[in-house]
């Protein structure tokens, strides 16, 4: 019998026997879960049934023997803080009544009519204990009324036990009944985990020898090949699969593959010879392109440009043309500065000295239309910020902001220190931006879209180089634009006279 089940084994294709292996797992999956759901639903559901039926009543008796201990306390001394715990007491006792189970298929006659009996008595009790609340003096009335709602809560807690001893009974008539069952599921158990191990190893037999096996040993085989050993004995395997056929090609492409072998093997060789060659021939290339560009970088000295500016500074003033001359030495300080500062960092001076003489060039260049003011309250020299920060801003400023309107406008530059961070703030009095403008700018500078040289370059270098860094941009249509720039000084000191230049105080 068994080995014609390893025949018919034998002659199903892969597909056929994936498809039956999932079926199998699936059915034994699939019974396990049921045989659970039975067990606990044949011992956890009910047994928590009457756990929690027990404990209702049990809390609804201990409730009413909190409330008539507290009631009779609060009729003796009237203080306050027991009438506070009194109240605490009758919410949990109507809480507990109302908790009840109430259904007649679930908790039988008995009990039925004891929980409606109780929650119709406690609707009595709770209007006769609210009215004694109400009444004020000791007189005959008062002592017929105390002692009334002494004997009702004697009732209540008379049917409270009542209730909570059918509860019990019931609960073990419910036990007594499971017990047999729950005696009977650990052999239950052993039988289906018997059955389940013994369908998944004849199972797993039958995998190993039609699947796993020839897989192995093709795997094998492959690193032999691999190693260039191709003397190895042919594959067998009983299947008659796609993995059969597999083999058996597998075996023919062996030794059609040891014959070719060599030949492709000089061939690479030779292919591998060639593309070092190819290879150096590049690298050679690229050197060439490089010296190249080094030489024309070299054809453009920016000495020559320095010096040519020093030059015509020197015949402006020899013309007296002493604008002219101021005009050329900011600009040629520019120009040095843009091309020789290599350092991540600078003294604040220089970026102020740069701004500066940047300002003059566009005063020069609009007249009365743009005008500046810079108020500096640390130290010039001592505080560190990051190379070309401010001038691309003011230059933000001025193209984008104030030369648009006819009548220019003024850029403002604070720098302040507070709570060991250094914060920069360029602001203007231009067009601004609309919120929707203003949002999309705020999500490029986050994502970074926004590159080159202006706000994407400086927002980008302010976050990377300082743990805490951060750049703002607030801005209002027709209003202005203020570039927020936040530095922490990391221990370098900030503290320094005040510093304020404005247009015309150079």
């Amino acid at each position: 019998m068994k080995q014609k089940i390893a025949a018919r084994w034998q002659a199903l294709n892969i597909e056929q026997k994936s498809s039956f292996f999932t079926k199998l797992i699936f059915f034994l999956f699939l019974l396990v879960i049921l045989f659970d759901f039975w067990v606990v639903r044949f011992s956890v559901f009910d047994f928590n049934k009457i756990l929690e039926d027990n404990l209702e009543s049990g809390t609804l008796l201990q409730c009413i023997q909190e409330e008539t201990q507290l009631f009779a306390e609060y009729t003796k001394n009237r203080q306050k803080n027991t009438k506070t715990e009194l109240k605490k007491a009758m919410k949990n006792t109507r809480k507990a009544v109302m908790a009840l189970p109430y259904d007649y298929g679930s908790i039988g006659e008995n009990r039925f009519n004891k929980t409606w009996s109780i929650q119709n008595f406690y609707e009595v009790y709770q209007e006769k204990r609210d009215a004694f609340f109400l009444m004020k003096g000791y007189g005959p009335e008062y002592v017929t009324k105390l002692y009334e709602v002494y004997d009702m809560q004697e009732y209540l807690q008379k049917y409270a036990r009542e209730l909570m001893s059918d509860t019990l009974h019931d609960g073990n008539d419910i036990y007594r009944e499971k017990v047999p069952g729950l005696m009977r599921i650990p052999v239950f158990m052993v039988i289906l985990g018997g059955i389940l191990l013994i369908g998944v190893i004849q199972q797993t037999e039958l995998m190993k020898k039609g699947i796993t096996e020839p897989i192995l040993e093709l795997a094998k085989a492959s690193k032999r090949i691999g190693a260039n050993d191709f003397s190895g004995e042919d594959i067998k395997t009983e299947s008659r699969d796609e993995l059969g056929e597999l083999v058996h090609a597998f075996n023919k492409m062996k030794y059609a593959t040891g014959e070719y072998i060599q030949a492709l093997e000089e061939k690479r060789k030779t292919l591998d010879l060639l593309h070092q060659e190819e290879l150096e021939r590049l690298s050679l290339e690229k050197h060439l392109e490089l010296t190249r560009m080094e030489l024309l970088k070299n054809q453009i000295n920016p000495h020559f440009l320095f010096n040519t500016l020093n030059v015509i500074g020197g015949m402006a003033n020899l013309e007296e043309a002493f604008t002219t001359e101021k005009m050329i030495g900011a600009l040629s300080f520019i120009f040095r500065y843009n091309l020789k500062t290599t350092e991540s960092q600078v003294p604040l001076a220089q970026e102020i000295k740069v701004v500066e003489d940047y300002m003059y060039l566009q005063e020069m260049r609009f007249g009365s239309r743009i005008s500046y003011k810079i108020s500096c309250l640390v130290s010039q020299e001592q505080v560190m910020v990051p190379v070309y920060t401010f001038q691309p801003l003011v230059e933000n400023a001025i193209i984008h902001g104030l030369s648009h309107k006819e009548e220019g406008g003024r850029i403002c530059i604070r720098i302040w220190e507070e709570k060991e961070e250094l914060f920069i703030t360029v602001g203007d009095t231009g067009t601004g931006m609309g919120e929707e403008e203003l949002k999309a700018l705020v999500q490029k500078l986050k994502t970074g879209e926004n590159k080159g040289i202006g706000l994407g370059n400086i927002y980008k270098r302010i976050t990377s180089m300082y743990q805490g860094g951060d750049l703002q941009v607030y801005s209002k249509a027709q209003a202005g634009t203020v570039i927020r720039i936040k530095i922490p000084l990391s221990g370098i000191g900030a503290g320094g006279e005040g510093y304020v230049s404005d247009s015309g105080s150079r």
